[in-house]
């Protein structure tokens, strides 16, 4: 028996050993991943290395774009009334620049492009509050707002212009009508990704009713929300382009929708390259400069982005 219970002791102490190893492991790892997380390298990089690491890959594409470009007009694959060659679009530029005009197309879709957005933004955002936290509003609005973000931005025009006529106030009904229900359902699908222990904890600190929707579910939706403002942002601007491109009058202005038809009316290939180019190169550079860095700055904040 004496010799039963020696045994005995000897695997409990060993098993006591194992298991004093094993925390002992594991408290060693713990550390280690907290040194990591301490040393973690939180400066910002230079100024010159950014811009080599971000400014050259797309200068890069784009160098290689038009060389491919000049290549196919080199080499004859469609005649120059279909396929203009890159001099014949910059030549476009320098003579809209010339008559001051180019700045003019830009800015007449631009500025009805971000206020729309703005308004779609004021409508959207509570609207998908709504529907994300009352079940009576979600069953009802939910499915048709769905539907709403299906429906091709286009199909809006002919009522908006029977409805509202040819002004502005029907560029904006378009718009509005295509970005609205993307914010909404962005709004909701982040708030759908919020876990309960932090309303819990928001509704025990307090934080109910529009108290806790500005301290707690907008900030934990916001990764959500901010995907759903970048489409809201790209729908407004395909809403837009589409209006300009259907409704034309002289009392709307010539945007860069209506500088696409113009080129398709006139024959003008080079034209329609260059309002094609304007309205890609807006596009890039609303998310480069507005989006992005919003993106990064969230990312930031939540400890998944540590570079610039």
């Amino acid at each position: 028996m004496a010799s039963t219970d020696t045994g005995t002791d000897a695997k409990k102490d060993g098993s006591s050993a194992a298991g004093e190893s094993q925390d002992t492991q594991d408290l060693a790892g713990l550390e280690t991943g907290l040194d990591a997380l301490d040393s973690v390298q939180t400066d910002r990089t230079p100024l010159r290395e950014t811009l080599i690491r971000k400014a050259l890959p797309p200068i890069t594409a784009v160098a290689l774009v038009l060389a491919v470009w000049q290549l196919l007009v080199w080499a004859e694959v469609a005649p120059d009334y279909k396929l203009p060659s890159p001099s014949a679009v910059w030549d476009e530029v320098t003579d809209a620049w010339r008559q001051g005009t180019l700045l003019d197309y830009i800015w007449t879709s631009v500025s009805r492009g971000l206020l729309g957005f703005l308004m779609a933004l004021v409508i959207g955002t509570p609207l998908g509050l709504l529907v994300a936290r009352v079940k009576f509003v979600r069953a009802a609005v939910g499915p048709i707002l769905s539907g709403l973000q299906s429906l091709p931005s286009v199909a809006w025009v002919p009522p908006a212009v029977l409805w509202l006529g040819l002004n502005n106030s029907m560029m904006y009904a378009v718009i509005l009508l295509g970005a609205v229900p993307s914010i909404a359902n962005g709004l909701v699908a982040g708030i759908d990704q919020i876990p309960p222990l932090f309303l819990r904890a928001g509704r025990t600190l307090g934080a109910t009713g529009l108290r806790g929707a500005w301290h707690i579910v907008m900030p934990g939706a916001l990764p959500g929300y901010l995907a759903g403002l970048k489409q809201g942002w790209a729908f407004s601007w395909r809403s837009l382009m589409a209006a300009e491109i259907i409704a034309s009058s002289p009392d709307l202005g010539v945007g860069l929708g209506q500088l696409l038809e113009n080129g398709r009316n006139n024959a003008s290939i080079s034209q329609v390259f260059l309002a094609i180019f304007l309205i890609l190169f807006v596009g890039i550079a609303i998310d480069l400069l507005i989006f992005s860095p919003l993106e990064r700055r969230v990312l930031r904040g939540r400890g998944l982005l540590v570079t610039p």
